[in-house]
């Protein structure tokens, strides 16, 4: 008897739909996700709360104290949201027994991975907006000058990055069996990224004195580091501050860095989803 599981061809938008719901609907109910939210809000509205009054947001350079301060909350806070999130969704469906109960239904492995991942990116939009929001608001109420423009960029490469580390998330999930192992190696993979960014560039600098093209190299392949790149070149801020992979990326590129840090995104967003599919689909890790 041919069964739908089985027909991995069929992809029906309307079980997709159905599953983002469900996820939707169980990131309202997880704490986890609700501590995360609270904090990156919270956190974005000390940094506004602590900007010194009547100064913009951006600066007067294009490129200021608040608005660093934003982008380095969400290189910590964002990636470590959803990589965590991501990373124990799936495992967790399998851990608990309710994923093989779920494929017993008419749906297909594929249409339960893309759904899972638009409800989480549904959910993630929100805290986004929330915390963003959060932080023009208290702004607004302090009455701090603030450019709406620059918050909904900011906000909008935010979620990009978070785009891009939930389906890497996603990826760690799909071939883990255990909910607590894809945790761990997910806050790994955070660390690392987190090492390799500032901290991890500068180090390898001063030790090994890697050539500029490298170097340069090194952090633009990082989904941590692009996205620092591409917020700083759409704030107007000037790349001097990232060091000499800055100077070498204005001195290359011109503002086209900014383009090339968003496809670097892109690139990790679509290929971490292509083989999040491509295991998953496979059917050996239930």
């Amino acid at each position: 008897m041919k069964t739908r599981t089985n027909n991995l061809s069929i992809f029906s938008l309307n079980q997709v739909r159905t599953i983002s719901k469900k996820v939707i609907r169980e990131a309202r109910r997880d704490r986890w996700f609700w501590l995360y939210c609270i904090g990156f809000m919270a956190l974005a509205v000390a940094i506004t709360i602590a900007a010194v009054p009547n100064q913009t947001l951006t600066g007067s350079k294009g490129f200021g104290r608040t608005a660093a301060s934003l982008v380095v909350l969400v290189q910590l806070v964002v990636p470590l949201m959803t990589l965590t999130l991501g990373a124990r969704y799936i495992s967790g469906e399998r851990d608990s027994g309710t994923l093989v109960f779920l494929l017993c239904h008419p749906v297909s492995r594929l249409e339960v991975l893309f759904g899972t991942f638009l409800g989480l990116a549904g959910s993630l939009f929100a805290a986004v907006v929330a915390g963003f929001g959060a932080a023009g608001l208290f702004s607004a109420l302090r009455d701090t000058p603030i450019e709406v423009g620059v918050l909904l960029k900011l906000a909008g490469l935010s979620w990009l990055l978070a785009l891009t580390t939930l389906a890497l998330g996603m990826c760690i999930s799909v071939v883990t069996r255990r909910a607590s192992t894809a945790l761990g190696i997910a806050l790994f993979v955070w660390m690392a990224l987190v090492f390799l960014g500032d901290l991890g560039i500068m180090g390898s600098t001063v030790a090994t004195r890697l050539p500029v093209e490298l170097l340069f190299l090194t952090a633009v392949i990082n989904p941590i580091e692009a996205f620092r790149l591409a917020s700083v070149v759409v704030l107007d801020g000037s790349l001097d501050v990232l060091g000499p992979a800055g100077i070498y990326a204005v001195n290359s590129f011109g503002s086209t860095v900014a383009f090339l840090a968003i496809g670097v995104l892109i690139g990790w967003m679509i290929f971490s989803s292509l083989a999040a599919g491509l295991i998953f689909r496979r059917g050996d890790q239930i």
